[in-house]
């Protein structure tokens, strides 16, 4: 048994709100499914205000959010600015009234897709075209510093590769697929990095601050290696709403890949044995890669991985303040993140044999006073897996720890 009460710390165009009172917040990030890349992040939140204190948050001030974990730390929850802002009079009495101050804000992914670039790109890794496209859009130029600015009020410790970042999160890089050059052609940012990451069998996501990160195709193999699985149990979970879903839609059994500067060359895969049992359910897949082995590649492991259906854990609700949940497990839930493994024991029996291993993708924060539940969408982990690379096995990785059993065949993680 432990009893936690969730502590907020809101921080608003560098204000923080400490005389207000947190009545309802809503926090949504990731996606709501493994084929589509992120969309931007969203909060939504009330703070009640009792003294009638001026409020002074404008549009475009930047917003974070924590929530204090089990060792009184305070943790990133959400990071943003602010789109909508409403004050209104919530209650009257004879003494006086309350105001309810309505707060909304998007993450940095709302950014791109009112963004424009030619998007030329030489031949280079995934990682790298992704930094290069969102560097132009996430870091201001000379010119667009403030003119007042003076070095005397600069934060000193601000360094230079980080000096006027408004939100670029990690990139790997360079990736692991090399991309063809891309020629001068307009289009919006949202759509070209999405594409790019798609081409890299990476996902674009926001970090717990807000900032835009890029995974590329073997990120979360290496972070499993490294950190293993986070494990929590469905006996702390809310029973009603659980679900388990296997969909015909997930199967693909006839995979074609499209690849070079066009995306005119294709490679393909099919799985005969899955088209006579389920019929064809065929993908084309649209990349630009630069090399027809890539392109083979990434055909086969699609075909591998998804030519049988396997089930998705689309909901699972956990009530932070339940005292059933141990600190462990309630820290780990509010450092929750896009990619977090996830090990999840005592389902019913009858629902994929009563475990469930997967990566989780999207999640949504629910607040109200004294009250916090996480609910999270999980992918399975084969959905994911991408063998690792000779480099991204940890360095401290000895032979004589790995498995003498394991034969190479199966070995995409080492661990």
């Amino acid at each position: 048994m432990t009893l936690w009460n969730p502590i907020w710390q809101l921080t608003i165009g560098g204000v923080n709100y400490t005389d207000a009172t947190l009545a309802n917040l809503t926090i949504t990030s990731g996606r709501t499914n493994i084929y589509e890349q992120a969309n931007a992040g969203y909060i939504n939140l009330d703070l009640i205000n009792f003294n009638q204190t001026n409020v002074p948050i404008e549009i475009n001030d930047s917003l974070t959010i924590s929530l204090q974990d089990s060792t009184a730390t305070f943790v990133p929850i959400f990071g943003g600015s602010v789109v909508d802002v409403a004050i209104s009079v919530a209650e009257i009495g004879s003494v006086g009234y309350t105001q309810r101050v309505n707060v909304m804000a998007l993450g940095a992914l709302a950014r791109l897709p009112k963004a424009l670039t030619d998007g030329v790109l030489p031949q280079e890794g995934d990682g790298d075209q992704i930094y290069n496209i969102l560097r132009e859009v996430l870091f201001d130029s000379w010119q667009e510093v403030p003119q007042a600015l003076t070095w005397a009020t600069y934060d000193p410790t601000v360094q230079w590769q980080d000096a006027e970042n408004s939100g670029l999160g990690t990139i790997d890089r360079p990736g692991n697929y090399t991309l063809a050059a891309r020629s001068s052609s307009r289009t919006d940012v949202y759509s070209l990095v999405a594409a790019l990451a798609t081409s890299g069998l990476g996902y674009i996501f926001e970090d717990a601050l807000g900032q835009i990160s890029y995974a590329d195709s073997t990120h979360r193999s290496s972070y499993l290696a490294a950190n293993g699985y986070v494990d929590l149990t469905a006996n702390d979970a809310i029973g009603s709403g659980l679900r388990i879903q296997t969909r015909a839609g997930d199967v693909r059994n006839s995979v074609t890949i499209l690849y070079g500067a066009t995306s005119t060359s294709e490679e393909s895969a099919i799985d005969s044995a899955s088209i006579g049992l389920y019929g064809q359910l065929a993908q084309i897949i649209s990349t630009t890669l630069f090399d027809s082995v890539d392109a083979q590649d990434q055909a086969d492991f699609y075909l591998e991985l998804r030519a049988y259906p396997q089930a998705n854990l689309n909901a699972i609700t956990y009530e932070l303040t339940n005292p059933e949940i141990d600190d462990s497990d309630r820290d780990n839930l509010i450092s929750i993140f896009m990619g977090m493994p996830v090990s999840l024991s005592d389902l019913p029996l009858n629902m994929n044999a009563g475990t469930y291993l997967g990566f989780v993708e999207g999640w949504t924060f629910r607040a109200a006073y004294n009250q916090v539940s996480v609910s999270m969408t999980l992918s399975p982990i084969s959905f994911s897996l991408q063998a690792m690379r000779w480099n991204d096995v940890p360095i401290t990785e000895q032979w004589s720890t790995t498995d003498p059993s394991l034969t190479w065949e199966y070995a995409t993680i080492v661990a």
